[in-house]
């Protein structure tokens, strides 16, 4: 796979956790779970980034991609947790637009696209 369809594909996939949150704290349930989302190296994008080739691991993005990337797991995995123990109102603060999570869904998001941008 080519650095800039893992990165599409990786920009797809992250961009679709809002709705699985949304659906989780509306519902009480999700077919992932914390312990899973928080791992960065379980999607298809971590896999790819753990990975991806030394020369790809040298571009200027990568670091702050992988550390942004890390972080967005770990604030999805978080607030998955409060959405499943039924805690709603944390939940819902947890990504909204002023939110750890959804600040870092943005950061990882731009940076993502300049890394693409920069392939060009």
């Amino acid at each position: 796979m080519s650095t800039k369809d893992a990165i599409n594909k990786g920009i797809a996939a992250h961009g679709m956790w809002k709705q699985r949150l949304l659906d989780a704290i509306k519902t009480g349930r999700s077919e992932w779970t914390p312990t899973i989302v928080c791992q960065d190296n379980q999607c298809e994008f971590g896999k790819w980034l753990y990975n991806c080739s030394n020369d790809e691991k040298a571009s200027p993005h990568y670091e702050k991609i992988r550390n942004l990337h890390a972080h967005f797991h770990q604030n999805a995995a978080s607030v998955l947790e409060l959405a499943l123990k039924g805690n709603k109102t944390a939940a819902e603060a947890g990504i909204d637009d002023h939110s750890e999570y959804s600040t870092t869904s943005a950061s990882l998001t731009r940076e993502m696209m300049n890394w693409k941008a920069s392939l060009d």
